[in-house]
């Protein structure tokens, strides 16, 4: 059987150390085009790999042997380039948060249907191990009712890994739209959604900036979520942790503790109310600590979602309910009331 062939469009840290090699590492697809509009970058990324350059997103677009591509682009530009490369025929598969507002988000779920090709949002936490198992053990009943949770992701910023340091398009509020809240709180809330099987209804949030002061966008937001059922719980996004990643997430059930990404030993802990503890070793959380090692399973994912012509798991509806509570807890800030979503 011939090979997808993938172009990737952007080729910054993400692209470099996530949707390139790991599409190296896939059997099933071929490289054959990278775009970014720093002609050095382009063509450094194009020779390394032995593959076409472009600095004009819309001339790959026009390679017609091109079956799929990455969108590894700043936020503002995730729907019109999808919307362009979806209208080409080219399956997408788009980096988070998928766009800047509703609207945007809405031509690019419009756009898939019409073109008939797959829109994928690439949001990778629901393909880490833990992360699937504890939503097995929710669903199942195994914990029993949910009362309460907590997630955070919070590392020390993009300068320490974006190819571009300080200058970043990150901490540009034009490029950017938004900061912590859209680089990894946007993570997290497709991450409830997905471990609690359930939707969110309320948040209120404090959304700052305090720690980066040549940044134009958000380092710190705190949320405060309710689901449609009534769980309630917090979410926090930061640029401003200086020490080790933090990437964990603890609900609270009536029969258990489940504790997630929050021992350096074992992915999964479950504590049950009977005193019972389980401990899980499901392998590490990729992270930008491990150097690119740990796959994500988002590029696999994407890869069969085309071959196999299913439905990706990160569809663009569900990247859209993702992205609602991120744009809900920024009008929760703005106007000082909880936001319903």
């Amino acid at each position: 059987m011939a090979k997808l062939k993938i172009g990737v469009i952007g080729c910054g840290s993400i692209a470099q150390h996530r949707h390139i090699p790991e599409y190296l590492w896939n059997e099933q697809v071929e490289l054959a085009a990278v775009c970014d509009i720093n002609e050095v970058r382009a063509r450094e990324v194009a020779e390394k790999y032995q593959v076409k350059a472009f600095t004009d997103y819309k001339d790959l677009l026009e390679m017609a042997e091109i079956d799929a591509v990455s969108v590894c682009t700043p936020n503002y530009l995730h729907a019109p380039i999808s919307i362009d490369a979806l209208h080409a025929k080219k399956h997408v598969l788009c980096e988070k948060p998928m766009a800047t507002s509703e609207e945007e988000a809405n031509q690019m779920i419009e756009a898939a249907k019409q073109s008939g090709k797959k829109l994928m949002i690439g949001h990778n936490q629901r393909f880490v191990s833990s992360h699937q198992k504890a939503h097995q053990l929710i669903k199942s009943g195994e914990v029993g009712k949910i009362y309460s949770f907590r997630t955070t992701f919070g590392h020390g910023g993009p300068e320490g890994w974006s190819v571009d340091g300080k200058d970043s398009w990150f901490f540009k509020k034009e490029e950017a739209f938004i900061g912590a809240m859209g680089d990894l709180g946007v993570h997290k809330a497709d991450l409830l959604r997905y471990v609690l099987g359930e939707e969110f209804a309320e948040v209120g949030a404090f959304v700052e900036t305090n720690a980066k002061e040549f940044s134009s966008v958000d380092d710190n937001a705190v949320c405060i979520l309710r689901t449609e059922s009534g769980v309630i719980g917090t979410l926090t996004a930061s640029w401003a942790y200086r020490g080790k990643e933090d990437n964990s997430t603890v609900i609270y059930a009536e029969k258990a503790v489940i504790r997630l990404e929050d021992d350096p030993n074992y992915s999964l802990i479950i504590q049950y109310t009977n005193g019972e503890k389980v401990n899980y070793e499901l392998g590490r959380i990729q992270s930008n600590e491990d150097g690119g090692q740990n796959k994500s399973g988002v590029i696999d994912h994407f890869i069969e979602s085309i071959l196999e012509d299913k439905d990706p798991l990160v569809t663009g509806e569900e990247g859209k309910k993702s992205l609602a509570i991120i744009l809900a807890a920024l009008a929760s800030q703005e106007t000082k009331t909880i936001t319903k979503i």
